[in-house]
């Protein structure tokens, strides 16, 4: 790109929602520049839904996203909903499927085919690329832009989209650098943390754990109050815990210990049955094996390494025989199989995040356009802004929706 290149809109980042919004300014008629750091863009698309790309959801509950004010992105959910998104991508080639929970995925089953008709698409409506192109500076020169970039090169825009993502997976391009940007127009942020991560747990017992997967609950606690409960497949760590509960239960998590609050995990192990059936199944157990060991009596119902660590929490020695087991021993491990609490010491760092908390204080953003109300003609989509959603296809919902609104907008006289 020569210097002094000149264009109606530019979109900083081409990510999800940098690539819908060129494509919605390109098709009203705009000329658009996508400037992205990375090699090529729409990398992180890739990773999405465990490289399968879970495009949405189809109940957009305004209650699935979080931030200081969660309300702000109605109008642009509801300006480009679900429906909308599955026509889009319909017109642009990939057929859809809806899966338990609402997820929609491609047919083809494959996060790359979405990619491709976008970058098809970007290319069919005249959006020029540029790549490894890092915005390093935007400054306003009457009702003109000026972007500088790392190398030098400067860009002249009338609009400005900044689509740069937050800090989650640094190893698809996302570093925060939109921050930056953002203050130096007046923005402020709302203090980014890693969310759909995996918890950091104190316990000695970790490393015994590591690797022990079970169907169970957890609840999440701040000061003895529980605040949420997910359940699912759960995952024992070297460092904690993770799985599909767990990242649901991060979000709150990461904002509570930002607060200094005092958090825990109680899981349970058995959650299908009430602590009396419970109870009575064990002492079932125990007089079907009198002569077992009490650890070898769960070899059958639970994780032959998880029961072991179980019974050194409740007290019990693993070797007793199972038909010595007291009443006062039974309803230990009953509590211990279904109360089982582990201080929350921190989250995964930010490459294992799937998405950003904080970011962009949506005070000083129009929910109805996307556009500043600090710096006119300046736009935002995406993660960069504070808003995001739950596991099952609500983040990227938000990073089309922003994108869109934000993209038409731009393209406006």
């Amino acid at each position: 790109m020569s210097d002094h290149y000149r264009v109606r809109v530019a979109v900083i980042g081409g990510g999800a929602s940098g690539i819908v919004a060129a494509i919605a300014a390109a098709h009203q008629g705009a000329e658009v520049a996508i400037l992205e750091k990375n090699q090529r863009v729409g990398r992180k698309i890739l990773a999405t839904g465990n490289g399968r790309c879970n495009l949405t959801n189809t109940d957009l509950s305004i209650a699935n996203y979080h931030g200081k004010n969660p309300k702000f992105a109605f109008t642009a959910l509801n300006r480009f909903d679900f429906k909308a998104t599955v026509k889009f991508f319909e017109q642009l080639g990939v057929a859809s499927k809806v899966e338990e929970g609402g997820k929609v995925f491609p047919v083809s089953n494959q996060a790359s085919s979405v990619l491709d008709v976008l970058r098809y698409e970007l290319e069919r409506a005249g959006v020029k690329i540029v790549c490894e192109a890092d915005v390093v500076k935007i400054g306003k020169k009457g009702a003109e832009f000026e972007i500088y970039l790392g190398d030098g090169e400067l860009l002249y825009a009338d609009r400005v989209i900044i689509a740069s993502g937050g800090k989650a997976a640094p190893q698809f391009g996302s570093n925060g650098s939109g921050y930056a940007l953002a203050e130096s127009l007046g923005h402020v942020i709302v203090e980014p943390f890693p969310a759909l991560v995996q918890l950091k747990l104190s316990s000695k017992f970790l490393k015994h754990l590591q690797g022990i997967k079970f169907e169970g609950s957890a609840e999440l606690i701040v000061d003895d109050i529980v605040v949420q409960t997910a359940s699912g497949e759960i995952l024992f760590t070297a460092y904690g815990i993770s799985g599909p509960p767990i990242f649901r239960l991060s979000r709150k998590a990461g904002e509570y210990l930002q607060k200094n609050k005092i958090v825990s995990l109680r899981l349970q192990l058995v959650d299908n049955l009430g602590p009396e059936e419970l109870e009575d199944l064990l002492t079932r157990r125990f007089k079907w094996g009198p002569g077992k060991s009490v650890a070898f009596s769960f070899v059958g119902f639970l994780n032959k390494k998880l029961a072991p660590v179980v019974l050194k929490e409740a007290g019990v020695d693993t070797n007793k025989p199972a038909g010595q087991i007291t009443a006062r021993e039974r309803k230990k491990i009953v509590h211990f199989l279904q109360n089982w609490s582990f201080p929350v010491t921190g989250n995964t760092s930010w490459p294992a995040a799937q998405v950003t908390a904080g970011g962009i204080d949506v005070k000083d953003i129009n929910g109805s356009t996307m556009e500043s109300r600090l710096t006119p003609k300046l736009y935002f989509a995406g993660e960069v802004v504070d808003i995001d959603g739950d596991c099952g296809g609500y983040n990227l919902q938000w990073a089309w929706s922003s994108g869109y609104v934000a993209g038409k907008n731009a393209a406006l006289p």
